[in-house]
C-alpha cells in the first residue's frame, strides 16, 4: 500500500489510479479544513484539487530538469498575483501541497496519510485551548485620528495610565490628504466594562475625530 505504483515508464492506469486518489483524499481533507478554517468555498475546492494537480505536475516533470525549471518559473509568477491569507489558509495549502509531491511520486498510500493524518490533527490542534492565553485575547488595536497641528507624542498617556494596563505604539499614518494622523496602538484594558468612559476621554483630546477598538487580529500573510 505504501509503496510506489509507478514503475521506469508511467501507464494510463497507473496515473489515473493516482489522479482519482489524489483527488478523494484532497475531497476529504478539504470537508475536515472546513470544520476549522474560516475561508470562502472557493478555499476549500482548491484545497480538495491542489494534491492532483501538484502530483499530476511531478509525475510529468520528474526526470525533465528543463521542465522543472519552467514548472518554478510559472509557479513562481503566480505569488504577485496571490492575495493574503491567514496562517490557517498557508498551512491548508501547504499540507495540500506536500501530499500532493507524495501523489506524484507514485506513493499513494503515503499521500493520503500526510492529507487526513495531518487534517485530523488540525482539526484536533485546532479544537484543543492550549494554545490560547487569556492575555492575548484581551488585546485589541486602537485607532485614533488627530488633527495635523496636534503634538500627538504624550497626548493620551495620562488617560492610557488610568485605563490600560499595557499600550504599544504600532505606527502613525497620515489620512484625509495629509491634514490628520491615524495612531495605532495595541492595548490591554485594565477594566473591560470601561471601554465608552476611555473612548469618550479620548474623543475629548482628538477633537472629536474618528476612533476605532477592534479585537487584535493576527497578521496576514501573503501567499
Amino acid at each position: 500500500m505504501f509503496d510506489s505504483i509507478f514503475a521506469s515508464s508511467v501507464t494510463a492506469s497507473q496515473f489515473f489510479l493516482m489522479a482519482a486518489a489524489a483527488l478523494v483524499s484532497g475531497a476529504i481533507y478539504g470537508w475536515l479544513l472546513s470544520f476549522r478554517v474560516r475561508a470562502s468555498r472557493r478555499f476549500f475546492v482548491s484545497c480538495a484539487l491542489l494534491p492532483c494537480v501538484v502530483g499530476t505536475v511531478i509525475t510529468f516533470v520528474s526526470g525533465s530538469i528543463g521542465a522543472g525549471v519552467a514548472f518554478g518559473g510559472a509557479l513562481a509568477l503566480t505569488r504577485f498575483r496571490s492575495a493574503q491569507a491567514s496562517a490557517d489558509e498557508m498551512a491548508g495549502v501547504l499540507i495540500a501541497m506536500g501530499a500532493g509531491v507524495a501523489f506524484g511520486m507514485g506513493y499513494v498510500g503515503y499521500g493520503a496519510a500526510i492529507l487526513l493524518g495531518l487534517g485530523l490533527v488540525f482539526l484536533a490542534l485546532s479544537a484543543l485551548p492550549v494554545f490560547e492565553h487569556k492575555a492575548l485575547a484581551e488585546e485589541k488595536l486602537l485607532r485614533v485620528t488627530v488633527p495635523e497641528s496636534m503634538e500627538f507624542t504624550d497626548a493620551f498617556s495620562d488617560v492610557f495610565a488610568q485605563y490600560l494596563l499595557s499600550a504599544e505604539n504600532c505606527g502613525v499614518k497620515t489620512t484625509g490628504m495629509g491634514s490628520m494622523f491615524r495612531l495605532s496602538y495595541r492595548i490591554r484594558m485594565k477594566t473591560p466594562a470601561r471601554e465608552k468612559a476611555f473612548l469618550d476621554e479620548l474623543r475629548t483630546r482628538n477633537g472629536n475625530l474618528e476612533i476605532s477598538l477592534t479585537p487584535w487580529a493576527e497578521p496576514q500573510i501573503t501567499l
